[in-house]
């Protein structure tokens, strides 16, 4: 049995199928697009994607989506064109089950710069509304490939900023039609990110006489960026979901990684529980994604919920399960949830240290978030996510997840407190030093920072004690920590708890053991 149209028409117990005519959909989506979406990858199959077939299945809409990739095109060429654009949607809940579905909603794949000029009579069309991305926080960089296209004509544009740019300029020539234009990346503040990486782009091309004023005046009145809060954890897809489907009959299912070291299959492996919060600024109408369970609101509200998430429900306890997970030898979140002292230690970190400070936004109860993040989501043992992915760029989360909440603490005076949020700090001085709880040497995830910081904490052997002064400057560095951990009276706790952390073998499982049993 393999995934294409034909395999629709048959009986496939446990699998939930399209209950639309798909290739009326595709007909109707292609000549009147409503919905492009940039980002072909895992999460956008297994969200965005499943959100367009609930519409159809209801029938809210009779159109889909259609998606683009324009940095990883092997999504769209060897796992999306070979299967008639279906995908293979799992979600992996807590009990062991899995929920099956036949993903018909993606209408055309296409690539860039090779679909150039498709993409951009999609953005001529009158009827499109809403443009979306899913291509992580680096794709709104304005990186040196970016900048080249910045001394291009719009025509010539090569990045996807640059195309994006480019097409919004044919839209204002062809129809003058408003657009919104809407960032699905976990990043916080998403949608100022995709607006100063276009706006860097047009006003080079404006200041360059690319862009007249008429067009320029337009991009400001009637293209909106939209802000969004996106959670849905999106392992890359595993080897005993494969074999799940292979028993099913599924052939074809192999796992790939691609030139770009994505990780990719006909099939995506997630998690049920999922939260997408958009601020409702939609100048020319959109799909009604509200009744497939999406939230809109105001855009103050999507980032209180960002922060209630990023620094306080989720991120946080994240990322102290990644360093602690790496240090004492875990392999996943699932496993690490089973560990008295780990589990213990996030819990009462997020109670105790993060609840008291948290952002509620409205829309979603944090205790009720928090509680199934704790209960429901980190101990699913069948969501295949490690410690080791979630370290990669420790550096650049520390400031969010634990500087916001330590900067609160401190306005309020309870700072002197906190007891966990530093440990979390010192474990990662730990970490850097590239030896686990065993005094056995491990490899640490990739940081951009990891030349600067690392051969710091390498220079403190193992088993003996720091000073503030073997750190240098770095407990200074509020870019790191999110506050100047010296100035606020935070170093010496932080440098006593990596001390603590460093004594030899068995220090860190021993200190997370000490405070579980208080």
């Amino acid at each position: 049995m393999k995934l294409n149209n034909a395999v629709l028409s048959q009986s496939l117990p446990g699998y939930a199928l399209p209950q639309y005519d798909r290739q009326a959909m595709a007909r109707r989506s292609r000549q009147q697009p409503t919905w492009l979406h940039f980002g072909a990858g895992n999460l956008f199959r297994a969200f965005p994607a499943v959100l367009a077939q609930r519409l159809l299945n209801a029938g809210e809409t009779d159109t889909g989506v259609l998606c683009c990739e324009a940095y990883d095109t092997d999504a769209v060429t060897q796992f999306l064109r070979p299967y008639d654009d279906l995908t293979l949607s799992v979600s992996l809940l807590a009990d062991g089950s899995m929920e099956k579905e036949v993903v018909g909603s993606i209408a055309q794949s296409l690539t860039l710069p090779q679909d150039r000029c498709r993409v951009e009579e999609i953005f001529r069309a009158p009827s499109l509304q809403m443009v979306s991305f899913t291509i992580t926080e680096k794709g709104y960089a304005v990186n040196a490939a970016v900048k080249e296209d910045m001394g291009r004509a719009p025509r010539e544009a090569q990045t996807l900023l640059g195309a994006l740019a480019a097409c919004c300029l044919a839209r204002f020539e062809a129809c003058g039609a408003p657009l919104a234009l809407v960032s699905m990346d976990n990043c916080s503040q998403n949608g100022e990110k995709l607006r100063e990486g276009f706006f860097a782009v047009l006003d080079a091309w404006k200041a360059a006489g690319h862009v007249s004023p008429e067009a320029y005046a337009w991009v400001q009145e009637k293209l909106s960026f939209p802000w969004s809060m996106i959670d849905k954890i999106t392992p890359r897809p595993h080897e005993s979901v494969q074999k799940a489907l292979a028993a099913d009959g599924w052939e074809e299912m192999d796992i790939q990684v691609t030139g770009k070291n994505t990780y990719i299959a006909p099939f995506v492996n997630t998690e049920k529980p999922q939260y997408l919060v958009i601020e409702d600024d939609f100048p020319a109408g959109r799909p009604p994604l509200e009744k497939a369970g999406v939230l809109f609101t105001s855009r103050d509200t999507v980032n209180a919920v960002e922060r209630m998430k990023v620094c306080t429900c989720l991120n946080p306890l994240h990322t102290a399960l990644a360093i602690f997970g790496c240090l004492l030898g875990h392999t996943s979140i699932a496993g690490e949830m089973a560990d008295p002292d780990l589990r213990d230690f996030v819990t009462t970190m997020a109670y105790e240290e993060g609840m008291p400070v948290v952002i509620d936004p409205g829309v979603i109860e944090p205790k009720a978030f928090l509680e199934e993040v704790l209960t429901q989501r980190f101990p699913n043992p069948f969501i295949p996510d490690t410690p080791q992915r979630i370290a990669t760029d420790t550096s650049q989360k520390l400031p969010i997840r634990f500087g916001v909440d330590m900067g609160l603490h401190l306005e309020r005076g309870t700072a002197g407190q906190l007891q966990r949020m530093p440990l979390v700090l010192a474990g990662w001085l730990r970490y850097l030093k590239a030896v686990d709880d065993q005094g056995q040497p491990f490899t640490c995830s990739p940081d951009p920072l990891l030349e600067k910081v690392q051969p710091i904490a390498q220079a403190i052997p193992f088993g003996t004690q720091a000073t503030q002064e073997d750190f240098g400057s770095l407990l200074e560095d509020a870019s790191i920590w999110g506050v100047d951990l010296k100035a606020s009276g935070l170093s010496a706790l932080v440098v006593e708890d990596f001390n603590r952390l460093n004594q030899g073998p068995g220090a860190v499982r021993t200190t997370l053991e000490q405070l579980r049993k208080g």
